[in-house]
């Protein structure tokens, strides 16, 4: 199976299985000289991990990472890094049911027409498990960029279902189960309570946005930073929609409006999303992703089995309601990897380019 690794010049290979002994990935290309630890690592892996509230999948991971190679006494060597979290609280029986049949919405069907095999535990290589290690990938990059250029990552839920959230703060996103923007959550809490009731699931949209990104990344044509940051949005599991900057509202606007305009004082806009011609301008890159139902629900629906008769599928088993309430630190670690990989190749490319113009302002 090809397709396991993400980037060039700072590459991340995934491996593992969601019910297989471990999973965890390993990173080629990190510069050498960045002090890292465990403890750089786990905040975000926390922040992602299954079994924190009630309103996402009861599995109960610690996912504590390991770094197995490529750091020696406390920094980066320039070798291969590799990371190593353990599975602790599978629960394969709770798949048997579903062994000879092919659950809507997953990709069982797609994967036993293509391989000939499945691993229908927890959906194995389609599993959203597989985003803890780039979670873990992420936040190297992070550490990195935020060192390098004082990049900062940050990402909300901005609607899940059918209620929409405005945002009032981003101080508030770290102290709810939702990664809301907002105080009072209990609009959320009772929806979700409701839903969970129902044996049904939803959608979500989310925001993540980079701040302080250097001028220049990006290429040209088929590298675009945007193109890039939405193929890799595009990856992650159950993402149906991604938009930079304004969008799909873009066409409803006017040339007039949409255009961002220049200031010796900065940009009085930023409908762009902090690219233009697929290169960063030192805006915020602003990126708004749509997140499918979860498809792992009680709800009886109709489907086939493996000799092609028509049967019933239930999902059994340990399921986030809506995959979006953990989406958050995913994306941002996504978009890192795809400024991370940028950066790298600027600095091979460009870095001995002479700055003729100061950089204006990200915005007045």
């Amino acid at each position: 199976m090809s397709g396991n690794t993400f980037g060039h010049l700072f590459a991340v290979t995934n491996f593992g299985e969601s019910h297989g002994p471990a999973i965890g990935c390993v990173i080629d290309g990190c510069p050498p000289g960045l002090a890292l630890s465990e403890a750089d690592i786990q905040p975000d892996l926390n922040r992602r991990r299954p079994g924190t509230n009630p309103f996402v999948t009861q599995r109960n991971e610690p996912d504590a990472v390991e770094i197995l190679s490529g750091v020696f006494e406390g920094k980066t060597t320039g070798t291969p890094i590799c990371l190593l979290i353990k599975n602790t609280d599978q629960r394969s029986k709770d798949y048997s049911n579903i062994v000879q049949s092919f659950r809507p919405g997953h990709a069982d069907y797609a994967y036993f027409q293509k391989y000939g095999i499945r691993d229908p535990r927890g959906g194995g290589r389609s599993s959203a498990r597989l985003t803890a290690p780039m979670v873990a990938a992420g936040a190297v990059a992070k550490k990195w960029l935020f060192e390098k250029y004082g990049t900062i990552f940050r990402g909300c839920m901005t609607q899940v279902g059918e209620l929409p959230i405005a945002f009032e703060s981003w101080e508030h996103v770290p102290s709810n189960p939702f990664f809301a923007p907002v105080a009072d959550v209990s609009a959320l809490e009772d929806y979700m309570a409701a839903l969970r009731k129902s044996g049904d699931s939803c959608g979500a949209r989310l925001r993540v946005s980079a701040s302080n990104v250097p001028v220049g990344l990006g290429e040209p044509l088929f590298d675009k930073m945007d193109a890039d940051i939405a193929y890799a949005m595009m990856g992650i599991n159950a993402v149906k929609g991604v938009e930079i900057g304004a969008g799909f509202a873009s066409v409803a606007q006017r040339g007039s409006t949409h255009g961002d305009s220049l200031s010796p004082a900065g940009f009085k806009g930023n409908n762009a999303g902090g690219t233009l011609g697929g290169i960063t301008s030192g805006q915020d890159l602003e990126v708004s992703v749509a997140i499918k139902p979860t498809s792992s629900i009680l709800t009886p629906r109709e489907s086939i089995d493996r000799a092609g008769h028509s049967t019933e599928v239930v999902t059994k088993g340990r399921h986030d309601p809506c995959v979006g309430i953990r989406a958050t630190p995913i994306l941002e670690a996504m978009l890192a990897l795809v400024v991370m990989e940028h950066a790298l190749r600027h600095r091979a490319q460009c870095g001995d380019v002479p700055r003729v113009l100061a950089p204006i302002a990200a915005h007045l």
